[in-house]
């Protein structure tokens, strides 16, 4: 059974007053114990953040590394940087960065295999933009993604991928329980024809505008195992309401 995930992305927002008063209504005693739950914070508050996590159960992560291990890059920070921080896991492939940064297929791929070989868990992104989804081409979009960043890798048994429908982050739009777990199977199924990679085990999350809301009927779907939230993960009573429908 898929242990439920549920991941805050903060994006570029925060100062070291607001990562310690959100994680001061996060951080419990006990931590969590039915459910994976991380944060992941812009990299200069990742040091304060694992400070403050010690202990709790309450994991830290990155949104972005380098596929780089070492060198000449200005700007950059490698996978190996975030492990010694103490991050476990890093948003690779958001939408994003493809948009504003431009990265290719290739280049998460290239991330993904950096991660891997530091010992991160990389939380991979897919999603298809509104007029891939009205032209029909939500699958192939989604199917294309899926095989850039993960053919040939290996050792994938940390891996997770999350679906963030592009037309659905930032919106307050989002997809229906039946149209995210109809992806959900579809990614799945991608992820079976892959060598090395473990489908069944493999934890797939929804990232399109999770809300209080909305998040226990997303979860009640078979193959949607926890979310990777944006707004509301800045919210710590918002938060932990998306983390409580992911214990059931």
């Amino acid at each position: 059974m898929r242990k439920p995930l549920v991941m805050g992305n903060w994006k570029m927002h925060g100062s070291r007053a607001s990562v310690k008063q959100l994680l001061g209504g996060l951080v419990r005693e006990g931590g969590y114990p039915s459910v994976d739950v991380v944060v992941c914070p812009a990299f200069v508050h990742i040091p304060l953040a694992v400070s403050l996590c010690e202990g709790s159960g309450l994991g830290v992560g990155a949104q972005d590394c380098s596929h780089m291990a070492a060198g000449a890059y200005t700007g950059e920070v490698a996978a190996e940087m975030l492990v010694d921080s103490g991050c476990r896991w890093v948003i690779l492939g958001h939408s994003e960065r493809r948009q504003y940064h431009g990265e290719s297929d290739d280049m998460v791929a290239a991330k993904v295999a950096a991660a891997l070989a530091a010992g991160l868990a990389p939380v991979v992104c897919v999603g298809e933009t509104r007029d891939e989804r009205e032209a029909g081409e939500a699958q192939y979009t989604v199917a294309r993604q899926l095989q850039g960043a993960l053919r040939g890798q290996s050792n994938t048994r940390h891996l997770v991928v999350a679906y963030e429908p592009v037309w659905a982050i930032g919106t307050g739009l989002t997809a229906t329980p039946q149209e995210a777990q109809a992806m959900h199977a579809f990614i799945r199924e991608q992820l079976a024809d892959l060598k090395g990679v473990d489908a069944a085990a493999t934890r797939v999350l929804y990232g399109g505008s999770v809300k209080p809301d909305n998040a226990a009927e997303l979860f009640a779907e078979t193959d949607i195992d926890g979310a990777l939230v944006g707004g509301a993960s800045l919210d710590a009573q918002d938060f932990q309401a998306i983390v409580a429908a992911a214990r059931g």
